[in-house]
């Protein structure tokens, strides 16, 4: 049984209002692909002379103002020119006026490193400090542009800007990476509607078992990306799960709708639906040919001394048969 929504999110969570949103196109990760992605991104740090393992920027490293102070030209240095987490806390730690955002791109940038454990404990530190205006307007001024690839769901990553949803995105992968389910959905309650924060919520929602929760959440969600196919994966998964066999066909058929559907996730909805289909035929019954019985006499056992008497009367029969042979067609006189 499902536990209780938290009130006011029973609804859809995936409609996104806004006009201007810090997502990027999400994508589909393979083995192929992955190891393609990460190639090409080498060779275009090597050509733009970036060193592997800096944080993210969408386009060109914003310029610094020549004007900025000791403590922007330290954190600005820490954020774009090294791939060190430990640079940006000894920072938090020098100006407590910056430790929040020190801290919270600490963790972005250990997130990218896939240290899970570690980036949820930066991130969740920066979370709870308040920063002055400096480091607001320095964050305002140069971190529009840094991007958090940030894995939703299994498999699927969304590029985000830096933002709230950036950062609580991220924090919920780490909780789900490290085990900690119940606090993965929490991370996601204060993020406004969109398609990624409700995969991720959904994801989460799914391994606690709270299948009718994902059906009500995705009520009504057709299939107009690779991130609404992978959502109604998720919630065919859930209907199958209540016993709901026919919608979570017409939810799988929608994914197959779209001919532009990724083809890692047409094969998955090829596959749930072969798997819903064979579960159906399984549950009928079938009538079974009666089992013809087959009664066994019991073999009297004969009395002792049987066997000696039998061989008496054959003896008898023999010598009689004899007899009458020889009266008939025997010799005269036989």
């Amino acid at each position: 049984m499902s536990e209780p929504s938290a009130p006011g999110i029973r609804g859809a969570i995936f409609v996104d209002t806004r006009d201007i949103t810090p997502f990027r196109n999400g994508h589909v990760r393979t083995s192929v692909g992955g190891m393609a992605e990460g190639l090409g991104g080498a060779i275009r740090g090597v050509l733009k002379g970036k060193a592997a393992g800096r944080i993210d920027v969408a386009g060109d490293v914003p310029r610094l103002k020549r004007l900025a102070g000791k403590t922007a030209r330290s954190v600005y240095d820490a954020v774009f020119t090294s791939t060190e987490p430990d640079r940006l806390i000894t920072l938090a730690r020098a100006y407590p006026g910056w430790a929040g955002l020190c801290y919270v791109i600490a963790g972005l940038l250990v997130y990218k490193h896939g240290g899970y454990l570690r980036a949820s404990e930066l991130l969740q530190r920066g979370l709870a400090v308040r920063i002055d205006d400096a480091a607001s307007q320095f964050s305002a001024s140069y971190l529009r542009r840094v991007v958090t690839r940030v894995e939703v769901a299994e498999r699927i990553d969304v590029p985000v800007l830096f933002s709230e949803e950036s950062v609580f995105l991220a924090l919920s992968h780490c909780f789900r990476e490290t085990g900690q389910t119940a606090e993965a959905m929490e991370a996601l309650a204060s993020l406004p509607p969109s398609l990624p924060s409700a995969l991720a919520r959904c994801t989460a929602a799914a391994a606690l078992d709270r299948h009718a929760d994902v059906v009500a959440w995705t009520e009504g969600l057709r299939n107009t990306d690779d991130l609404s196919a992978a959502l109604l994966l998720i919630r065919a998964q859930s209907l199958r799960m209540l016993g709901e066999r026919e919608a979570a066909q017409a939810a799988l058929a929608e994914v197959l709708r779209r001919k532009k559907t990724s083809l890692a996730l047409r094969n998955d909805a090829l596959t749930d639906l072969a798997l819903s289909k064979l579960e159906a035929t399984r549950r009928v019954p079938k009538l079974r040919p009666p089992i013809p019985q087959v009664v066994l006499r019991r073999k009297q056992r004969k009395p002792e001394g049987a066997d000696d008497l039998d061989a008496v009367d054959g003896i008898r029969k023999d010598v009689e048969v004899r007899r009458l042979w020889n009266k008939d067609f025997g010799e005269p006189g036989g």
